[in-house]
């Protein structure tokens, strides 16, 4: 039998702020992964990264119906310290150098770091 795992590395790449309804469970299952105890770091990818601008997620609901934002899902997974970083390519195309950024935004980091995570057999992976 296998030790648990203690370290999670999520890369979002299809959710993004045009489709919301792929957003929420991301961040749930980062602040689940948190609760237990393990380290989390969510890699934001291409058109993900629209999400760590300011205004952004705070405007998107996964469903008409929910009274809870994207950036709501968002700070639950950061007071649990789930790191938020994004791939620095994808930032300098998609953010203007004048946008705001939440401040749970955590800094740029290579696109190889994910692969890292993922050839790392303390780490697991999960890519939404």
């Amino acid at each position: 039998m296998n030790p648990r795992r203690s370290k999670l590395a999520i890369l979002l790449w299809s959710a993004t702020p045009e489709r919301p309804q792929l957003c929420a469970t991301p961040f749930v299952h980062a602040a689940a992964a948190a609760a237990f105890d393990c380290e989390v770091e969510i890699h934001f990818a291409g058109p993900a990264v629209r999400l760590l601008v300011a205004g952004v997620a705070d405007g998107l609901r996964p469903w008409p119906e929910s009274e809870t934002s994207i950036y709501n899902m968002m700070r639950q997974a950061a007071n649990l310290d789930v790191s938020f970083r994004a791939c620095a390519m994808a930032m300098g195309a998609l953010v203007a150098k004048d946008e705001a950024l939440i401040p749970e935004y955590a800094g740029t980091i290579a696109a190889s770091a994910f692969v890292d995570r993922a050839l790392d057999p303390e780490w697991a992976t999960l890519v939404y």
